[in-house]
Formats: structure tokens, sequence, C-alpha cells
């Protein structure tokens, strides 16, 4: 081991918090080194969180190597969980290793060419076989991850809306161009693209983390793991995560463990039709799931329907009673001229 090298990251860390209580250190590092993120006081190196850096491995090697209907999701689910406890993990789907020339993002490995001239609402209403694929598993892969892969979550910019093209700063090599130093903002904000799905489903899903803050939750419970199926569940805080991976296999009255005997109901899922789904779920948001009696691996379960290559998030019915309370500023109903905050409704 290089001793003076741990020393150096040890008195860096205890500065750095000392100086800045507030900050935050975060340990790029694949060796696995043990009390990474232990105080200093303790013997530990004193990062606050640490890099899960297999998980993006395992993903581009299942999108560049195996067929959709040979992803070994037990292995997936261990890289997402091989943590130590109170060892806070930042996850990712990809990160800029994925978006520099040479490499591939995920959405790139998904649609590929199509990404230029399928996205188009206009002139390709009916999205191809690679951009129906593709658009279901960028959402399920990063949602996956960011329920089920640490304390944490990181994105690369431009990656949450599946940026076409890739990085490349101006060099020697490429003529000292500035083509590819950009990212394209307005793919998703234009509203005959598909990319705007991506946007929208990537604003939600944190939206809802930011709501019910599973990252900071200590519960974690793997509840079905079925790999002939292609079905996974999980219970991260208060939310079951439910994914069917099957590229052509939807299931209905499939039963899901679950630790709480009582109704849960979908609050948010990526096949509704403003991400770009077919709206399969739709009749989940609206009529709770009731208890359905007890698996061998949870107290309680609920039957659900899922469709192929899709996942849905649910939420115990009593934590949503009293909907949701919005907070608007003096500014805003100036700006947008609402003399009475209750004139408002929300758009869905």
């Amino acid at each position: 081991a290089d001793l003076e090298g741990q020393v150096y990251l040890m008195l860096a860390n205890e500065v750095i918090h000392t100086c800045l209580p507030d900050a935050v250190t975060v340990a790029e590092d694949v060796s696995g080194m043990p009390t990474m993120c232990l105080p200093v006081a303790d013997g530990g190196f004193g990062f606050d969180y640490r890099l899960a850096m297999a998980v993006s491995d395992v993903l581009i090697k299942f999108l560049k190597e195996v067929p959709d209907h040979n992803w070994d999701i037990g292995h997936l689910v261990h890289t997402l969980t091989n943590r130590r406890a109170k060892e806070k993990w930042i996850a990712y789907a990809e990160s800029h290793d994925q978006s520099i020339v040479g490499d591939k993002t995920i959405a790139f490995w998904l649609m590929d060419q199509e990404m230029y001239n399928g996205m188009s609402l206009k002139e390709s209403p009916m999205p191809s076989l690679a951009i129906d694929r593709g658009l279901a598993l960028h959402k399920i892969l990063r949602l996956i991850v960011l329920g089920l892969g640490g304390d944490g979550y990181m994105n690369f910019m431009g990656n949450e809306f599946g940026h076409p093209e890739w990085v490349d700063f101006p060099r020697q090599q490429n003529g000292w161009s500035h083509h590819l130093c950009r990212r394209r903002w307005d793919l998703a904000d234009d509203d005959l693209l598909r990319y705007k799905f991506f946007q929208t489903f990537d604003e939600l899903m944190h939206a809802l983390e930011n709501r019910f803050q599973w990252l900071s939750s200590e519960h974690q419970l793997i509840t079905v793991l079925n790999g002939a199926d292609k079905v996974i569940a999980f219970e991260r805080g208060d939310l079951l995560f439910v994914v069917n991976l099957h590229p052509t296999q939807s299931f209905e009255n499939y039963q899901i463990g679950m630790s709480w005997e009582e109704q849960v109901q979908i609050v948010l899922d990526s096949d509704e039709v403003r991400f770009g789904g077919q709206c399969r779920l739709e009749g989940g948001h609206a009529t709770p799931f009731q208890p359905a009696g007890k698996t061998a691996t949870a107290p309680s379960s609920c039957m659900l329907y899922l469709p192929a290559r899709t996942i849905q998030v649910l939420v115990k019915t009593s934590l949503l009673d009293g909907g949701i309370r919005i907070w608007l500023s003096k500014d805003f109903l100036k700006l947008h001229k609402v003399e009475n905050p209750r004139d408002l409704s929300l758009a869905r």
C-alpha cells in the first residue's frame, strides 16, 4: 500500500471538512479499499461518499455483448447492492467516459443511427423498434440505478435526455474544432422530438425522490428476483419499485411481495404517455392495489400487471392522503398576473 498517498488523502479530507464543514468529498476508487468513507478520527480516509463504478460497466457490457433476453438480472442486482453497510455510495448509469469520442452513451448503444432520423414525432409518428426499445430501457436503467444503486446519484450533462453526440474538446487531432465542444440543450426543449420524453422522465423521477427521499433511507429489501421472467421488485424507503425487463413478455396478476399490509398505488411509471410510453398502467394511478397475502419472501403482497420493458413505482396510499402541498412565491404570482392562487390548476 502507498502509505504516503493514504496519509495525504486523510489530511486533505481533514483540511476540507475543517475549513468547509458543508463540503462533500467523493472517492473515485475501483479497489474496494476499506475505511474509505470512515472519518479520519476513526482511522478512515474521511471521504463522504465513494463512486459505485462497477454499475455503469455492467450496464454497458449488457448493451454491447448480451442480447436482452439473456440479461443476468441477478448479476445486475448484485452489482447495484454490493456495498458495505453504512458506507455511502454515489451510483450512476453512465459517466463522462461514455460521452467522449471513441465510446458510446447508453442512448447511443440502444438506438445508434436511429437517433439521427427516428426521434422526430412529425416525420416518424410511430417509433421504430430501435427507438421504442431505446425509450423503454433508457428510462428503466436510470430509475433502477437511482432506486437501488446507493445513497446518491450522478449524471453527466446531457445524458439525462439521451444527447446524440459525443463531447470532443478542441485539440490538434480534430483540427482544433469546437463543433462537438457543446451540449445540445435545445433538443430536449423541442416538442417535436422524442428527447423531451427522456428529459421529462428524468425530472419526474428526481421529483419523486425529492418528495419521498429514499436515498437517505436505510430500508432496502429485494422481494422478487426472477431470472426467467426478468422481473425485479424491491423496497427502498417507503416505495416499492417493480421492474419487468423481459423484452416481449408481459404478465398479468403477478404477485409482488412487500412489507406493508396495506394498499399501494402507482405514483410513477415509465409507460406513461408523457414519457413516450403506451399508457398500459394508467389504471394503477387512480385505483389502489389491495394486499394479497404473504409470499415466501415477504409478509404481504399485491397483484400487478407488468408490461414488458417497464418500471413502476408504488407507495402506500396512506402516504398520499392530503394530496400535494405547493408553495408559490409572490414573484411567481406577480409574473403570471395571478391574483388568487386558488384559481390555478395543475396540468398533467
